[in-house]
């Protein structure tokens, strides 16, 4: 199944005899310190209008674990994630589609914490909402609950030490922002610069003007100018692990598997202890 959806391909699903459960998962990055603005709140912006049929997922909430030495955005506790799925009517056979409010990031966190606890069949709408031309409503449909069990492992997780391993054996992208990554700035963790070996690799040049994905042919193409190739085992890391999953997308979208490493630079450079790389060379 292909991992992601265009708005009238859905349109057309939605409007079918067996339309996939829907997932509105609008979520906002605050690169805010302490004492700034007040968080992005999803779901209001969820009951102010969204496709209908769409259920409300918090990605705080629930496709993460409380912040702390793990980093910002942990794994959620697994009994809590599957209460979650389960409540907004995921089952195993039945598709999910997610979406967001269009940079894809929470979209695709949803999709792979989905897909690494063994759901079959997950796309995220490319674009978002800012790609839905379709009606949008402010009701909420009376739910059935899913059957979703989570079944961790069908997609490959890195830690803190596998990172390190895979930037020295194999391909570690970083997701975040290039200038993050070389150190000139660090609004949210306590140190700038990357993990030693890695290599800069900006989510945010995977998508078009337009906030949709780049052709799988033109990711692939991107991909293989950073390094990858058949043999390397490759890996994604960003601050959170939430810009990371939309890297981990775009590579699925070009065929190329590629491992999250969840704690990302919030647990790497929380810890003090381990190597940090500054300036825009991977070592």
């Amino acid at each position: 199944m292909n991992v992601i959806i265009s708005a009238s391909e859905l349109a057309s699903e939605l409007a079918g005899p067996n339309p996939p459960t829907l997932l509105d998962v609008r979520w906002q990055l605050s690169t805010a310190k302490a004492g700034g603005a007040a968080p992005f709140d999803g779901r209001a912006a969820y009951a102010s209008g969204h496709v209908p049929g769409a259920v409300f997922v918090d990605l705080d909430a629930d496709l993460a674990g409380p912040a702390g030495p793990a980093g910002r955005h942990p794994l959620p506790d697994l009994a809590h994630f599957g209460e979650a799925m389960r409540a907004a009517g995921v089952s195993a056979r039945r598709p999910v589609v997610v979406y967001d409010g269009g940079q894809g990031w929470a979209a695709a966190r949803a999709w792979w914490m989905l897909r690494w606890t063994g759901h079959p069949a997950v796309r995220v709408l490319d674009g978002g909402l800012a790609a839905w031309s379709g009606p949008v409503t402010t009701e909420t449909e009376e739910l059935v609950a899913g059957d979703f069990e989570p079944a961790p492992g069908a997609l490959p997780l890195l830690d803190a030490d596998g990172a390190a391993a895979l930037a020295r054996t194999g391909l570690l992208l970083d997701a975040r922002a290039a200038e993050r990554y070389r150190g000139d700035v660090e609004p949210i963790d306590p140190v700038g610069g990357h993990i030693p070996g890695a290599v800069s690799a900006p989510t945010t040049e995977n998508v078009a003007e337009n906030g949709r994905f780049r052709p799988a042919a033109e990711l692939a193409d991107r991909f293989k100018s950073l390094g990858v190739n058949d043999a390397a085992e490759v890996g994604v890391y960003c601050g959170s692990g939430v810009s990371a999953a939309h890297e981990v997308l775009a590579l699925a979208v070009a065929g190329i598997p590629a491992a999250l490493y969840v704690g990302s630079w919030s647990e790497w450079s929380a810890a003090g202890s381990r190597p940090v790389a500054a300036g825009p060379d991977p070592q």
